[in-house]
């Protein structure tokens, strides 16, 4: 397989899009795409400052690599879950990200769940009784909740996450195998600011797992390959795992299902807006972020449980 811009050997064939690229023309392609995806899609711009949501995983160093390539405004914040999984899980990706961000002088910040709430990922869990044995909901509903925050607080203008294509077919799937109407109608590569909330965006939305893990491997960027030890038996897995096999009979089905999707949304799928579907929100008295849930956030009130309150 030749390069199709240069005849030299291809490192990377993409059967969806027709395309095989060398090294260096692949590097050049991601970046060019991304680039081609914010502006698409309206994300953001280069006056406006990015927090970027790293992981120690290859696609959010991917993201936060490609972003400062490209000359954005882009720090990064990592979250220290507290989670062991006997190899050091949290530890390892903090110290991946910690590397990463010094080699290219970026500034990283950093959330950690035990010094700042007392208690770990697995521990919140196992005080809240949340979970059912996994602390899968109460990591999502603390990640989600410590974002939104540090971008307030820090005055960041847009948070940008790395969910690649794969991540977003399997929610998709999952979303439309339960007819999950308000969950629809917020998917998609942005999810615009409103009082209280950050903008969210998904640059990476549009390239296939495999495409972010052939450009970690060929930048030289060095992740931790290892799922977080509570992901095994995930619905999420399972979904992927069935979408990969309608990927190889049928190439390029995955991306055909996500942007379909999206066309079919903004051309009046929905008759109830992003913007309508947050008019229910207040604001919790407790943290000051938005919240569709009576009274204080269901993250306040998590906290609320562990202290005894």
């Amino acid at each position: 397989m030749k390069c199709r811009k240069c005849g030299q050997k291809a490192s990377v064939n993409m059967r969806h899009h027709k395309l095989a690229l060398c090294r260096e023309h692949y590097l050049e392609w991601i970046p060019e795409q991304t680039e081609r995806f914010i502006k698409k899609y309206r994300m953001f711009t280069r006056d406006e400052k990015v927090l970027v949501a790293v992981s120690g995983g290859k696609d959010s160093l991917a993201l936060w690599d490609v972003l400062w390539r490209l000359g954005y405004q882009a720090d990064g914040m990592y979250i220290a879950l507290g989670i062991d999984g006997g190899f050091g899980y949290s530890s390892r990706s903090q110290q991946l990200t910690e590397k990463f961000a010094a080699e290219r002088g970026l500034e990283l910040h950093v959330v950690d769940m035990e010094r700042d709430y007392g208690r770990s990922i697995p521990l919140l869990a196992e005080s809240t009784h949340r979970g059912k044995g996994k602390p899968c909901s109460v990591c999502g509903l603390s990640k989600r909740h410590e974002m939104n925050r540090l971008a307030r607080d820090l005055g960041y203008d847009v948070l940008a996450t790395g969910h690649n294509l794969d991540d977003e077919a399997a929610v998709l799937f999952s979303n439309t195998l339960n007819w999950a109407g308000e969950y629809l109608i917020r998917q998609g590569p942005v999810l615009p600011e409103s009082p209280g909330l950050a903008r969210k965006v998904k640059p990476l939305c549009r390239f296939y797992e495999r495409e972010m893990a052939a450009y970690s491997l060929l930048r030289g960027i060095e992740y931790i390959y290892e799922e977080c030890p509570f992901a095994e038996g995930s619905t999420t897995i399972f979904y992927k795992e069935l979408l990969n096999r309608l990927e190889e009979k049928q190439p390029g089905v995955k991306l055909s299902f996500y942007v379909k999707f999206l066309e079919a949304r903004d051309g009046g799928l929905f008759t109830l807006t992003p913007e309508e579907a947050k008019a229910a929100l207040h604001t919790c008295p407790s943290c000051g972020q938005p919240t569709s849930a009576p009274g204080k956030c269901t993250f306040c009130r998590m906290l609320d449980v562990v202290s005894g309150k």
